[in-house]
């Protein structure tokens, strides 16, 4: 696991959740958007002040911020895909658009 980058991706969806921009989000922790660009994508990782600023700004606790408990093994994916469409099983043009992204994304 890339801590950077699960990291960065986590502190991406606070972001969006709170609908700010990159502009926005840089501003009120005072780094420039390139920066906090790099820290999204997992190519830098925050610092202790940074970090500090994040919490104030995105309003969540150190546990929440490093929590992964949404990232889950193969197994536990595969369950929980079973079990979904298990519940559509009757539903002709749901499976067929569940199809067709399954082949979509495995090509890709």
């Amino acid at each position: 696991m890339d801590v950077k980058k699960t990291l960065g991706e986590k502190i991406k969806r606070l972001r969006k959740q709170r609908n700010l921009t990159q502009e926005q989000l840089a501003e009120m922790i005072d780094i420039a958007p390139k920066n906090l660009s790099k820290i999204e994508v997992g190519a830098n990782f925050v610092t202790a002040e940074t970090l500090e600023k994040l919490l104030i700004a995105l309003n969540v606790t150190t546990e929440e911020l490093f929590a992964n408990s949404h990232i889950k093994e193969p197994k536990e994916l595969l369950a929980d895909i079973y079990t979904q469409l298990d519940n559509i099983k009757g539903e002709q043009k749901k499976l067929e658009a569940v199809y067709k992204m399954i082949k979509f994304f495995i090509s890709v």
